[in-house]
């Protein structure tokens, strides 16, 4: 499988916040708190999945595995919503996530 980049997934909600437009808040710099608060909610949802169901299961059962990562997709897709509501760019993103791997190396 290739690479699915960041890009592509800004472009994917891009089309989705366009498909919902009447019914989603949208997607602007006053929105992104709410992006943010709903990308929280997921990441709880991925927490209780392996508080419920063990580490194992999430790493070797099927459904378990499945549902966990269903659960990051949609984390995945209000960070990437929080990107477009702050329009960060893929560059500003790589480029910030070097800078802070670079800190972190040298860290401890």
């Amino acid at each position: 499988m290739e690479e699915f980049t960041i890009n592509e997934m800004k472009e994917m909600q891009r089309t989705l916040q366009e498909k919902y437009k009447e019914q989603w808040e949208g997607i602007s710099p006053e929105v992104g708190k709410n992006k943010l608060l709903w990308m929280i909610g997921e990441v709880g949802e991925v927490i209780d999945i392996v508080k419920k169901q063990g580490d194992q299961k999430a790493c070797q059962n099927e459904a378990v595995r499945k549902e966990l990562i269903e659960e990051l997709a949609d984390v995945l897709m209000y960070y990437n919503d929080v990107l477009l509501c702050y329009d960060i760019s893929a560059e500003e993103l790589k480029s910030a996530y070097i800078e802070k791997f670079k800190k972190n190396m040298k860290r401890w």
